[in-house]
């Protein structure tokens, strides 16, 4: 596995990011995050050593824009040329996540046609207002891998007619000391929707405040991630 950050820098866009890790990071450090600027591992996927090596080993999945997002408008400019570099890449495999789909057409590559085989583009929804406006777009673009991420999940999703097509589906809370409750009877609810479609399901973290059986649970946020684990209900 492998991170590749173009750019950083990014703007909040709906009800999901209202409490982001990259503004409450950038914030403490002093940074501006509505400046979007290219980082200098922008070519950090050709890089080479000496002896003419890709530095960035093959056969990785590659996570791409994660202190941003790719589709920003702010990078029209500069996206051209990352997607060259995935297209000499195609030993990789990367994977970006996006609340902008609806610019996805504007943004893809001449070539791009049905997709790239390398390529991964996983649609962040966080209620249903939003997985119906961007599910009913990302449903009909020709990409060939799928996921849908529901983090941080804000209230009850029905994803049955999104579905078709997906690979995977992601859930999780949100973490922050006023983050916004996420109840366990919603993810198992998408986890049978998941399961009554064959499509692979996957808990990755718990939220700060935490309900289950009706009960409030307030948990530290390195916990977050082990105790969807302990969960044991990925699909």
């Amino acid at each position: 596995m492998a991170t590749w950050n173009p750019w950083r820098g990014c703007h909040r866009h709906s009800a999901g990011c209202k409490y982001c890790y990259i503004h409450k990071g950038d914030s403490k450090k002093g940074i501006d995050t509505n400046k979007v600027i290219k980082t200098e591992k922008f070519y950090a996927p050709i890089e080479k050593t000496k002896k003419g090596i890709y530095k960035m080993k093959p056969g990785q999945l590659v996570y791409v824009c994660f202190s941003s997002d790719f589709l920003i408008k702010d990078a029209d400019n500069w996206r051209k040329e990352c997607w060259q570099m995935i297209r000499e890449r195609c030993d990789l495999h990367f994977l970006f996540l996006t609340k902008r789909i609806e610019r996805f057409s504007d943004c893809v590559p001449n070539d791009w046609n049905d997709g790239y085989e390398n390529v991964t583009v996983g649609c962040t929804v966080e209620n249903q207002e939003t997985a119906d406006c961007r599910l009913s777009v990302f449903s009909k673009l020709p990409i060939k891998h799928k996921n849908i991420i529901c983090q941080p999940l804000l209230e009850n999703i029905d994803l049955s007619s999104y579905l078709h097509g997906i690979e995977l589906v992601v859930v999780g809370g949100e973490s922050d000391k006023n983050a916004r409750p996420l109840d366990y009877d919603w993810v198992l609810q998408i986890r049978q929707q998941c399961i009554s479609q064959n499509v692979h399901f996957e808990f990755r973290q718990c939220g700060t405040h935490f309900i289950k059986d009706n009960k409030l649970y307030k948990l530290k946020t390195r916990d977050l991630c082990s105790q969807a684990k302990k969960a044991n209900i990925n699909f």
